[in-house]
Order: structure tokens, then C-alpha cells, then sequence
């Protein structure tokens, strides 16, 4: 990247702060410039998402060649999530550190993050994103992904309840499980409104990814076992 285009990302990042700021580099007329785009994350200091609005305006001005964001609260090293997003983009990403002023980067080079140990990121790095990790790495069963609402409005309605038939899975009893299934929970709520999702891995041992924690392997009981909805197999096995 150029020296005015750079210069232009910091201003908008050191102006956004405490927010994350995001832009794109996009090359108009043959000149390489930044095009700034609206952070529409619900939680903005941690993440970001770029305005769709913004994005299609940069397509219709030219090509979009990188993609460009802060951190204003760590350093500018690329996240776990960074580095998933950036595989899904298929273009390179830049992240500036507004305090600092230091850059850093990644590229597109087959990443994939680790099952266990995986930094919580909404619709990045989530429940549901673990469990098609999962069933990609040990079935290769690409299973589909939906646009997620924002975390709010998957509170007041969750998706799992509707979602698990068009996935390709049916409700099996609790009974029954066995490795792979899939159990449908219902976390820190009262309603029994199913907002979770893990794998079952036999032994009463799941993997899942509960929302501001690192992924993990846990004991189903107590809690867990509990808070179970349904238990739902997938229609391959």
C-alpha cells in the first residue's frame, strides 16, 4: 500500500477509536486508494462488520484489492477471527493499531483454526461455526451456514429450532446419542428457547463454544445435561 493511502486508514482509524474502524483498498481509474466503509458490528469495540451499502459502492467504483481495519484495544497481530474472515474473503487484510501506529497483516494461505482452544467470535468463530469445523475435519460434511442476526436479535429468537431440518438432521432421544450427534441447548436462559449448539463425542464428552469463552471439550452433566434440548443426528449416518 502506498504512503497517502495508509496515512488515509490511520486518520480513519485514530477517528473511530474506541471503535474499530474498517475500509477497503480499492483500485479506481488504475490508482490504489482507501475507500472507508461503516462498522455496523453490534459491538464495535471488539469487532467489526462493513456496511453492505459501503462494500457494493466500492465494487461499483472499482476492484476491491485488500481489506483494511483497527484495533484500538490490541495489538495490530491478526486474531484467530481475522484470520478465518480473511480466508473467507479471499483477499488480504490489513490491521492498524491507531495507538501504536504499527501495521500487520495476513493473506489467504488455507488457515483453519483449531477445534479446541479457538478464540469466540459472533458468526465468525461461534457455536455453530465449530460444529461445521467438526463435522468438515472429521466427516467431511459440509454442512450450510446462515447470515447471522446480530446477537441481540438471536436472543429474543434463536435459530437452531428452525434451522436443524434444513441442516439435514432429525431429533433423536437423549437415550440414543452417540458420537457426532448434535445436541440443541438452551444457555443461561429460562425459556427453554434453544440458543447453543455442540457435537456429542461419546464418553459424555462435547465439544462446543460457549459465547466469550475459548472452545473446549466438557463434560455433559449437570449443567450441560440439563440445559439439553434436543439431541438431532444427521441424515448421512
Amino acid at each position: 500500500m502506498n504512503e497517502q493511502l495508509l496515512a488515509s486508514a490511520l486518520d480513519h482509524a485514530i477517528a473511530e477509536a474506541p471503535m474499530e474502524s474498517c475500509g477497503l483498498e480499492v483500485v479506481v481509474k488504475g490508482r490504489r486508494r482507501y475507500w472507508s466503509c461503516r462498522n455496523i458490528a453490534a459491538n464495535g469495540q471488539e469487532m467489526f462488520a462493513i456496511d453492505p451499502e459501503d462494500y457494493a459502492a466500492a465494487e461499483d467504483a472499482g476492484e476491491i484489492v485488500s481489506v483494511i481495519h483497527s484495533h484500538p484495544h490490541t495489538p495490530s497481530t491478526p486474531s484467530q477471527a481475522d484470520r478465518v474472515a480473511c480466508e473467507r474473503s479471499g483477499l488480504p487484510w490489513w490491521i492498524v493499531n491507531p495507538n501504536t501506529k504499527t501495521w500487520d497483516g495476513c493473506c489467504p494461505v488455507g488457515y483453519q483454526a483449531p477445534l479446541v482452544g479457538r478464540e469466540y467470535a459472533w458468526s465468525v468463530l461461534d457455536c455453530w461455526t465449530l460444529v461445521r469445523d467438526w463435522y468438515a475435519v472429521e466427516w467431511d460434511l459440509k454442512l450450510p451456514d446462515w447470515q447471522r442476526p446480530t446477537p441481540d436479535q438471536f436472543e429474543v429468537a434463536p435459530m437452531f429450532e428452525k434451522c436443524f431440518k434444513a441442516a439435514g438432521f432429525y431429533e433423536v432421544s437423549i437415550n440414543e446419542a452417540t458420537r457426532g450427534d448434535a445436541l440443541l441447548m438452551a444457555l443461561d436462559r429460562n425459556d427453554g428457547q434453544l440458543n447453543h449448539v455442540a457435537v456429542y463425542l461419546g464418553d459424555q464428552q462435547i465439544l462446543h463454544h460457549v459465547r466469550g469463552r475459548l472452545s473446549s471439550r466438557d463434560l455433559l452433566g449437570g449443567y450441560y445435561l440439563k440445559q439439553t434440548g434436543r439431541v438431532v443426528r444427521h441424515e448421512s449416518r
